[in-house]
C-alpha cells in the first residue's frame, strides 16, 4: 500500500472516531450511493458527442429586479465595480492572495500556486481533493469556480450596459458548462462549492436580464438548464450532516433554496424549495448562539454564514415563500453582534479560521466582507442607532430592491453590547478617538465534534489601538498542503495565551479535526465606569500530571489607558507565555520590558509592555525552524511579525503579571497599580523561577 493510501486510511480512521454511530451508518450509506452513481457520470467526451434536446416547455425567468435599481447604486461603488471589471477583461483577478493574469480564458482545473492541474475527467468521488500532490491547492482551484468574478462582471453590465462585460460572462459560463459535466472532476467533490455556485448563477441571470443574449445563455440553452438541475440533484442527494454540518450545510441549503426559487423549472423544484428552506432554518439556529455569534467561533465564518442566510432570505421573500420570523430574528442577531464587535476602523475580530469566504459578490472585492454584510443587513432589517455606519454599496442597494420593505426583527439590543456570554466572547474597549479594543476569549473550543475551524486559543486576547493590531491574533494562512504551517497557526503557541509542558490546550487529529477540546468558561465580567475586568479559566490541561487549571484576568483601566493581564496556573509546569505583535509594530526588548511603537501616518502610537520578570524573555520574527513570529493578513499570505516569548516554570499561587500601557507620544508613563496587589509582589513571586 502506498504512503498516500496509508495516510488516507489513517485520516478516515481518525475521522470516524469523531462520529456518532448514526453518522457512521449514514456515511456508509453515502459512500454506497456515491459508488452507485458512477454510471451517471458525464465525461467531456460524452458531452461532446451528445446533443441535448431543448426543454420540453418554454422556460422563463421572472425573479427580476425592479426598474430603476441601477440608478440608485452610489457613484463611488459604481466606479469601483467598473474598474475591477475592466481588470477582469484584461484577465486580472486576485484569488486568496494570488494575482492571476490568466482569466481571459481560464483553466478551471489549474492551481496557480503549484501549477498542478487535476484530471477533469476523473469520477468526482474518486478525486482526492485533500491531496495537494494530485489537485494542487484545492482552495485556489475551487475559488474561481464559485463564479463570483462573473457576478461582478454581470453587475458591471447591469450598471453600464457595456456589451463587453456580458459577452465575457457568457463565454466563461459556456466554457464552464462544457468543461465540467456532471460528476466529472474536482468541482463536483464538495457541496459547499455547488451551493455558492448556484447563488452566483441566479444573480448572474438576474443582473443580465436586460441583455438580449441572456435567455440563450440560460433557459434556452439545454446544457445550462441541465447544469442547474445537476447541481440541485447533487445537493439533494449529498447534504453535509453530523460532524460536518457547519457552514458547509448552510451554503448547500442556501444555494439550493436560491436556485429552486429563481429557477423553478423542474418537477422537483417545489420539493427542493421546501426541503432546503427547512434545512436552512434549522441549521442557522444550530450554527449560531442566540446572541448571534457563530458557534464555530471563527469570526469570518459568522460573516460568511450571515451573507448566505440573507441571500437565501431575499430570494425566498422575492419568490413569495418567505422564511420564518425565527430565522429573520436570528439573522438580525447575527448582524447586531457583528456590528458590536467591530473596532473603530470597522475591522472584525480575527478569532479562529478564515478563508475570506463570500456568499454573494456584487461589489469590487475588499479586504473585509464585514462592512458589505452590515450594509446588506441595513437594507434588509435596518441598522440600530449604535451601529457603525458602513457606506452604501451596490450589493445592499440591489439586494434590498429585490427584497422590498425592511423586515422587522424582534429582541434587538438598544445599546452596543460588549459581552456575548453564550459564546464566551467579551470586548473591553474605550470610547472616542484612538480606541483601545480588546477581545477576550472565554468560551467553547468550537462547533461539533471535529470543531473544524477552531484554534487552540482559549483565554487568548486580541488588542488594538485605533484599529491597529498591537497584540495580534495570527490569522490562518493555509488550509491544505502545508501541514506544519497549518498546525502552527492553529496552535496555542501562536496565540496570546499560555502553553504548558510544550503542548497545545486542544489536540489536533488533522487539518480540520480536533480530538481533545479545551473548554473555557467566564468566571466574572465587570464593567463599571473607568474599570472593566474579565476573568475566565479553561480545563485544556486537566490531563497533565499534575492536572493544571489556567485562569486569566484582564483589566482595562480607561483613565490610565492600560491593560493588566494576570495569569494563574495550578501545578508546577513548564510554561511558555507568548505575546504576538501586529506587523506594523516595532519593538525593543530590554530584559522584561518591551517598548512598542507604530509610526503609522495619522495614528502614530507607542506603548510599554511590562512582562513577568520571573520568565526569561526572547524576541522572535519570521523564524521557520521552529516556526515563530508570523502574521497572516489573509489566506495564502504570511508576513513576519515580532513575537515576545517568555519561558519558565509556574506553581500554584504564583501569578504572572503583564501590563500594557499606551502612551501619548513624548509623554512619560503614569504609574498605576491595579487589583489591590503591588506590581512588585506580582513580579517577584518566589514560586516561579526563570528557565535556565
Amino acid at each position: 500500500m502506498s504512503a498516500s493510501a496509508t495516510s488516507r486510511l489513517g485520516w478516515y480512521a481518525r475521522r470516524a472516531a469523531q462520529m456518532s454511530p448514526g453518522e457512521v451508518a449514514w456515511r456508509v450509506r453515502d459512500q454506497a450511493v456515491r459508488a452507485a452513481w458512477s454510471p451517471r457520470q458525464v465525461t467531456r467526451r460524452q458531452l461532446a458527442r451528445t446533443t441535448y434536446p431543448a426543454p420540453a416547455r418554454e422556460l422563463t425567468f421572472t425573479a427580476v429586479l425592479p426598474p430603476g435599481t441601477a440608478a440608485r447604486v452610489p457613484g463611488e461603488a459604481r466606479e469601483q465595480i467598473l474598474e475591477a471589471a475592466d481588470r477582469l477583461l484584461r484577465g486580472e483577478w486576485e484569488t486568496l492572495g494570488v494575482l492571476r493574469t490568466d482569466l481571459e480564458r481560464p483553466d478551471w482545473f489549474r492551481d496557480p500556486v503549484t501549477g498542478l492541474r487535476s484530471d477533469p475527467d476523473k469520477y468526482a468521488f474518486r478525486v482526492d481533493h485533500r491531496s495537494q500532490e494530485k489537485v494542487g491547492n484545492v482552495k485556489q482551484v475551487w475559488e474561481l469556480s464559485r463564479m463570483q468574478h462573473l457576478t461582478l462582471l454581470a453587475t458591471a453590465w447591469f450598471l453600464s450596459q457595456d456589451e463587453r462585460y456580458a459577452r465575457r460572462v457568457a463565454d466563461q459560463l459556456r466554457s464552464w458548462w462544457r468543461e465540467n459535466p456532471f460528476l466529472s472532476g474536482v468541482h463536483w467533490t464538495s457541496g459547499i462549492e455547488l451551493g455558492i455556485r448556484l447563488i452566483s448563477l441566479a444573480w448572474i441571470r438576474r443582473l443580465l436580464d436586460g441583455w438580449p443574449g441572456v435567455a440563450d445563455l440560460f433557459e434556452r440553452d439545454a446544457l445550462a438548464v441541465r447544469q442547474i438541475r445537476w447541481h440541485q440533484q447533487y445537493l439533494a442527494a449529498f447534504p453535509s450532516r453530523g460532524s460536518s454540518a457547519n457552514n458547509h450545510v448552510i451554503a448547500e441549503a442556501a444555494g439550493q433554496l436560491v436556485a429552486s426559487c429563481a429557477f423553478p423549472w423542474f418537477r422537483e423544484s417545489e420539493r427542493w424549495r421546501r426541503d432546503s428552506a427547512l434545512l436552512l432554518e434549522r441549521e442557522l439556529i444550530r450554527n449560531t448562539f442566540p446572541s448571534g455569534i457563530g458557534r464555530e467561533l471563527a469570526s469570518d465564518y459568522q460573516c460568511f454564514v450571515a451573507e448566505l442566510g440573507f441571500a437565501a432570505a431575499v430570494e425566498a421573500e422575492a419568490s413569495g415563500h418567505p422564511l420564518s420570523q425565527v430565522t429573520w430574528d436570528r439573522l438580525g442577531a447575527m448582524a447586531d453582534s457583528a456590528a458590536a464587535m467591530l473596532d473603530e476602523r470597522l475591522r472584525p475580530p480575527r478569532q479562529g479560521d478564515s478563508d475570506e469566504g463570500c456568499g454573494l459578490l456584487l461589489d469590487a472585492p475588499a479586504a473585509s466582507r464585514w462592512p458589505f454584510m452590515l450594509a446588506l443587513a441595513d437594507a434588509l432589517v435596518g441598522r440600530l442607532d449604535w451601529w457603525p455606519r458602513p457606506a452604501a454599496d451596490a450589493g445592499s442597494v440591489i439586494a434590498g430592491a429585490l427584497a422590498g420593505p425592511r423586515h422587522q426583527v424582534a429582541g434587538r439590543p438598544t445599546q452596543r453590547p460588549s459581552r456575548f456570554a453564550d459564546a464566551g466572547v467579551t470586548l473591553l474597549r474605550t470610547s472616542g478617538e484612538n480606541e483601545i479594543w480588546c477581545r477576550c476569549d472565554g468560551g467553547p473550543h468550537g462547533y461539533l465534534s471535529i470543531a473544524a475551524h477552531a484554534h487552540a486559543d482559549a483565554l487568548s486576547v486580541e488588542v488594538r489601538y485605533a484599529g491597529i493590531d498591537i497584540l495580534a491574533d495570527p490569522g490562518t494562512y493555509c488550509y491544505h498542503g502545508e501541514r506544519e504551517w497549518r498546525s502552527y497557526f492553529r496552535s496555542t503557541l501562536a496565540h496570546n495565551t499560555a502553553e504548558l509542558d510544550g503542548r497545545s490546550q486542544s489536540s489536533e487529529r488533522g487539518p480540520f479535526m480536533w480530538a481533545r477540546h479545551a473548554q473555557a468558561r467566564e468566571v466574572e465580567v465587570i464593567d463599571d465606569g473607568d474599570i472593566a475586568r474579565w476573568t475566565a479559566e479553561h480545563s485544556g490541561y486537566a490531563s497533565l500530571d499534575p492536572p493544571a487549571l489556567h485562569r486569566r484576568s484582564v483589566l482595562l483601566d480607561r483613565a490610565s489607558r492600560s491593560l493588566d493581564i494576570i495569569d494563574e496556573i495550578e501545578g508546577r509546569h513548564q510554561v511558555r507565555l507568548a505575546f504576538h505583535l501586529g506587523p506594523e509594530v516595532q519593538v525593543e526588548l530590554d530584559g522584561s520590558t518591551a517598548a512598542l511603537s507604530w509610526p503609522q501616518p495619522g495614528t502614530p502610537g507607542a506603548a510599554r509592555l511590562e512582562l513577568p520578570g520571573v520568565l526569561g524573555w526572547s524576541l522572535h520574527r519570521g523564524e521557520t525552524d521552529p516556526i515563530l513570529g508570523w502574521y497572516s493578513p489573509g489566506l495564502g499570505r504570511r508576513v513576519p511579525a515580532y513575537t515576545l516569548l517568555g519561558r519558565g516554570y509556574c506553581a500554584l499561587g504564583a501569578p504572572l503579571a503583564t501590563r500594557l500601557e499606551f502612551l501619548e507620544i513624548d509623554t512619560p508613563p503614569r504609574p498605576v497599580l491595579s487589583w489591590g496587589i503591588s506590581d512588585a509582589r506580582l513580579r517577584e513571586a518566589p514560586e516561579i523561577r526563570a528557565e535556565a
